[in-house]
C-alpha cells in the first residue's frame, strides 16, 4: 500500500512526523508537503508563479519533497509527477481542529478534497487543540485504524473522511461518533495598522461565535469527548431545489429553463 502524506502546517510540523512514524509499518510513505504553515489556504492553487520543489530526507518514507506552494499544490504535483499509483491521501495531522465551515478555509481538509478529486481515497485528520504540548499520538493511532476500515469496505466516490479528535487524553476520550458538520463561524475582526512606510494594512484575527450546533455535528461530539467522523461529499448541489428553481427561473425571468 502507498500513502501520499501531506498538510497544512508544513513539513517540519510534529502532527506529519507522528503520522510517518505509525503508519510506516504498514505502507510506503511519501511526503509531499509545504515549505511553511499555509493554514486557512482553502482549495486555493497556484498559477501565476513557478511551484519550487526539494527532494529532502524523512526517516521511515520512501519518498519526501518540500513544495513552495499550497496544500492543494502538493497533492496535485505529488500525485501527477513524483509518486505513482497512491492507493491513500493523508492529509494531516492538523494541529487545530478542521470543523463545520471551518472546511471550506482548510488547507488540510481542501488537501484531501483534491486527492478524492484525482481519484484516490482520501482522509483529513485533525486534533482539536492549539496547545503546543499536546500530543498526536493518540491522533495517529486512530488514523492507522480507520485506514484499515477503509481497506476493507473502501471510502465512497467523491467523498472523504474527515477525522477531529479531542483534546484528551487517550483514556478520556468517551468514543467515537459519526457525524455530520455542524455550524463553525467566527468574530472577523480586523485591526487596522500602519506599516514602517506609513501605509495601513489590516490584520485579521476574532475567536469562534459559540452558537447552537445539532446534536449530532461534528462540533458536538467533540465538546462531548468524542472522536468525530464525517464523510464530505463534494458535489454540493442542493438536489431537492433543483426542480423548484427550475419553475421559479422560469416564471421570475420569463425565460425557458432546460430541465
Amino acid at each position: 500500500m502507498r500513502i501520499l502524506l501531506t498538510n497544512d502546517d508544513g513539513i517540519h510540523a510534529r502532527g506529519i512526523h507522528t503520522l510517518v512514524r505509525e503508519l510506516s509499518s504498514i505502507a510506503e510513505l511519501y511526503v509531499v508537503a509545504p515549505d511553511r504553515e499555509r493554514s486557512g489556504t482553502g482549495h486555493s492553487i497556484t498559477v501565476f508563479d513557478p511551484i519550487r520543489v526539494i527532494e529532502t530526507n524523512i526517516a521511515d518514507t520512501d519518498g519526501a519533497w518540500i513544495v513552495g506552494g499550497t496544500p492543494v499544490d502538493c497533492v496535485k504535483l505529488g500525485l501527477s509527477r513524483l509518486v505513482n499509483n497512491v492507493d491513500y491521501v493523508v492529509s494531516g495531522i492538523n494541529h487545530g481542529p478542521n470543523l463545520g465551515t471551518d472546511v471550506l478555509y482548510s488547507g488540510t481538509v481542501s488537501a484531501a478534497a483534491e486527492g478524492v478529486i484525482m481519484g484516490v481515497p482520501s482522509i483529513a485528520v485533525s486534533l482539536d487543540s492549539y496547545d503546543e504540548n499536546m500530543e498526536f499520538d493518540y491522533a495517529a493511532k486512530f488514523t492507522r485504524n480507520v485506514l484499515r476500515v477503509a481497506m476493507k469496505r473502501g471510502i465512497e466516490d467523491k467523498t472523504l473522511i474527515n477525522i477531529n479528535i479531542p483534546p484528551l487524553d487517550e483514556k478520556e476520550i468517551k468514543g467515537l461518533r459519526i457525524t455530520k458538520l455542524g455550524v463553525r463561524n467566527y468574530d472577523n475582526l480586523f485591526e487596522e495598522r500602519q506599516d514602517p512606510r506609513g501605509n495601513t494594512y489590516y490584520w485579521l484575527g476574532g475567536g469562534v461565535i459559540k452558537e447552537e450546533q445539532e446534536v449530532d455535528s461534528d462540533v458536538v461530539a467533540t465538546q462531548d469527548g468524542y472522536i468525530s467522523v464525517t464523510p464530505i461529499h463534494l458535489d454540493l448541489t442542493d438536489y431537492q431545489l433543483i426542480q423548484e428553481y427550475r419553475k421559479s427561473f422560469s416564471v421570475y425571468l420569463n425565460f425557458g429553463v432546460s430541465k
